[in-house]
């Protein structure tokens, strides 16, 4: 998953970074209503975690202002104010789910996995839900990746990774598109993350096949594609 984390409380919003990039997802935060507003709207997130009492902008009226410019990106409202006429009012300014404060990550882990999950069944044809490349798929639902019908396990850097790659299937991918992309880090750029995960990945998935599908382009990037182009 993309998240979108706007809090302003900062130590609940390191920690909140820190434990979703643990479980393999990708994270940016606002610490205002403001700058949560301006990367929502420029941001392809699968879900927006929003702390209701914010500086600039309050959680409401961002989810509200959202809602008004067509943006339906599923938001779960975090906020310390938990009656019933408090989750009612969270609902109704647009917001997909509440959950009150204090919460177990694992709890918000889940609902955030089910408002991504029903956000990628709704999505339209544009909104690729499965990729194939030759006999290699990826299911982002149901999380499983096969090869010639042979499941492979990821993890979950793996698989975002993977996805990635897939996702621009034929097309070279720069080491900083994946930095900035699967791991949300500006890492310096001679560091070796990148092919260090791109050979663990290359070994679950090309291992054992006649045909590699993960090709190094000298110089520029990866490339996922089903067999190395042909010379003229």
């Amino acid at each position: 998953m993309r998240l979108l984390i706007i809090e302003d409380d900062r130590e609940a919003a390191a920690y909140l970074v820190k434990a979703f990039r643990e479980a393999g997802h990708a994270v940016d935060h606002a610490g205002d209503g403001l700058d949560g507003y301006a990367l929502a709207r420029e941001g392809d997130y699968d879900v927006l975690i929003v702390d209701r009492m914010l500086p600039k902008l309050d959680g409401l009226s961002l989810v509200r202002s959202l809602r008004e410019q067509a943006i339906a990106t599923p938001v779960l409202i975090l906020s310390a104010l938990g009656q019933v006429d408090d989750r009612v009012k969270g609902l109704r300014a647009g917001g997909d789910d509440y959950l009150p404060k204090p919460y177990a990550f694992s709890e918000l882990l889940a609902r955030t996995e089910v408002l991504a999950r029903r956000r990628a069944a709704a999505a339209g044809p544009g909104e690729a839900t499965a990729y194939r490349v030759g006999d290699l798929e990826l299911d982002r639902l149901s999380h499983r990746v096969t090869r010639a019908g042979r499941e492979i396990v990821l993890q979950p850097r793996e698989f975002r990774l993977l996805e990635y790659l897939m996702r621009h299937a034929g097309q070279v991918v720069t080491r900083t598109m994946l930095l900035e992309h699967v791991w949300d880090y500006h890492f310096d750029p001679q560091t070796n993350v990148i092919d260090v995960h791109v050979s663990r990945l290359r070994a679950k998935i090309d291992r054992g096949f006649d045909r590699p599908m993960i090709h190094t382009v000298r110089g520029a990037g990866y490339v996922v594609r089903p067999d190395e182009p042909q010379p003229s």
